[in-house]
């Protein structure tokens, strides 16, 4: 989608959306490559016993065939929302293709998900179906009798807990099936968000929203695809990070990927993965990335040679951006969005110098903004809200049964994102923090991400979260969560010693004089650290 360029102002003054009328996600990254080239190969599959699968699209399209028929059989049909509870796994892509292929909406969860989590989502949804495995099964099944609208329940690995066999009924299933016509308007999926106050809530989304990240994916991939590209993510294909930065555009692109469910997320293994398949491209979140910056001189011990690595979800710093230039000789790319309005904003080191601290500049196609309290633009380096013009492809179509948040997300013809930043003269975007991450100490207003990039430049700080807590004299003061690394000893010494470490860098009302020695911070499903947590806590 995106054009040639050698400047980013060119690359703004040449890109022009093309959305048709009409258009199928699911047509678009399975059917079309398994008609133009049946055996090109869609996916590689690294199980958790070690073996190799790989499908061709030809395959995908079959597969995905049998389960729209399968669905269609327990009276799933057009509108109806359908639960996708699985890891990364084959299944849950071909899931995903059936549901877009039929016209009903898709539902993604976690497999990390508890009851309360599940029984939430699939009431709010009113999910008539839901795919999942053993695992999550067993969670469904003492569910049930709260969950009068979902009808059957298939199990990808049995027939266990009153679930339906998926596999053994979906093979008797015929492997063509006519999709249905839907218009790029028409809903595809509901995403719900972690939210910050209040319940979850569902993002309605519409077909076109996978053209709509596409300029995003290929700009922070350095105009993706390029000759021999293959790409993979750790990240869950339940949040939009995965599913929509990785796997259905790569799939559109008729670019194979690589999965493997990382019960828990191993650096090493993550290094042997790269090696062992020749993965050209990565989205890699900043905690994946900082996980795997423990491991020492990889280089050395892998046969690596990826062309890019984008990262979203939290702020990047130099630290990281250093690492990874000397890790994969390359600028890792961060990029910028949310739930409701993604890849909006990216860095691209093929065209645009890196910024540490920055996020990058507004893709191409999204018109992003710096807004006061009134939804006026700011003047450059003003702090202020981030926020998205409306009409955008990759904008979602409401909150699910919820209007007055729809309302509430929006002021005037801005999508208002919630973070606060800072974009400076040349269109660079600097993100300061959420709204309720903002501390306020003596009058100035503090973003916990410049402070953790510091603290992370410590050599005795593996991970750390800053969080504002409560001050008689300066209202708020930092304070910070520490995970240490190995071979340092939490005592009084070393805190005094990350303080002036961190107020030699900064300035001197930015520095943690509060420090928490801890084993572990507390993360979404999805690898975000929840500062709200730590400020309850």
């Amino acid at each position: 989608m995106l054009p040639s360029a050698s400047t980013y102002e060119e690359l703004i003054q040449t890109f022009r959306w093309e959305i048709p009328e009409y258009y199928n996600i699911g047509i678009d990254v399975c059917d079309k490559w398994a008609q133009a080239t049946p055996d090109r190969v869609a996916l590689i599959h690294w199980r958790e016993d070690g073996g190799v699968e790989q499908f061709t699209f030809e395959e995908i399209r079959q597969l995905s065939n049998q389960t729209a028929h399968l669905l269609a059989e327990h009276g799933i049909g057009r509108g109806d929302r359908v639960g996708v509870l699985l890891p990364q796994r084959p299944e849950t892509a071909y899931a995903h293709v059936a549901i877009y292929k039929m016209g009903a909406i898709a539902v993604p969860l976690f497999t990390l998900f508890g009851p309360e989590a599940l029984r939430y989502r699939l009431q709010n949804s009113g999910a008539a179906a839901v795919i999942t495995d053993e695992e999550g099964a067993a969670k469904l099944a003492r569910l049930r009798e709260e969950l009068p609208d979902l009808r059957v329940v298939f199990n990808v690995d049995g027939s266990g807990h009153g679930s339906v066999d998926f596999h053994q009924a979906r093979r008797g299933q015929p492997t063509a099936f006519t999709p249905v016509t839907t218009k790029a308007e028409d809903p595809a999926l509901i995403i719900y968000t972690s939210g910050t106050t209040g319940p979850p809530k569902g993002a309605l989304h519409a077909h076109r929203t996978l053209l709509g990240h596409l300029p995003g994916v290929e700009m922070s991939h350095d105009f993706f695809p390029q000759q021999n590209d293959l790409i993979w993510t750790p990240a869950d294909w339940a949040w939009i990070g995965g599913l929509y930065d990785v796997l259905m555009p790569a799939w559109h692109h008729g670019i194979t990927v690589v999965s493997r469910r990382f019960r828990k997320f191993d650096p090493e293994a993550a290094f042997q993965l790269l090696a062992m398949f020749d993965v050209r491209n990565a989205f890699l979140p900043p905690t994946a990335l900082k996980m795997m910056r423990t491991v020492a001189t990889p280089w050395k011990r892998w046969s690596y040679e990826v062309r890019t690595i984008a990262s979203g979800g939290e702020p990047l710093g130099a630290e990281l951006l250093a690492w990874g230039l000397q890790a994969f000789g390359l600028t890792i790319n961060e990029f910028y969005g949310q739930t409701e309005c993604n890849m909006v904003v990216s860095s691209c080191a093929a065209i645009m110098p890196a910024k540490p601290g920055h996020m990058g500049r507004p893709v191409p196609g999204h018109e992003v903004a710096i807004l006061d309290e009134r939804g006026r633009q700011v003047p450059p380096g003003t702090l202020g809200q981030i926020a998205v013009r409306r009409p955008d492809p990759v904008m979602f179509l409401e909150y699910w049964h919820n209007p007055q948040a729809t309302r509430d997300k929006f002021l005037g013809e801005w999508l208002l994102t919630g973070d606060v930043g800072v974009m400076d003269e040349e269109g660079y975007i600097r993100f300061v923090g959420r709204n309720d991450d903002i501390i306020i100490s003596a009058g100035y207003r503090i973003g916990p991400g410049e402070i953790e990039d510091c603290l992370m430049g410590h050599p005795a700080v593996s991970m750390a979260a800053v969080v504002g807590v409560p001050d008689p004299t300066r209202h708020q003061v930092v304070k910070a969560f520490i995970v240490l690394a190995p071979g340092y000893d939490p005592d009084e010494a070393l805190a005094e010693e990350i303080r002036q470490y961190v107020k030699s860098r900064l300035a001197a009302h930015e520095y943690p004089r509060q420090i928490e020695f801890v084993d572990s911070l507390p993360m979404t499903a999805t690898g975000k650290i929840m500062r709200r947590v730590l400020r309850e806590e």
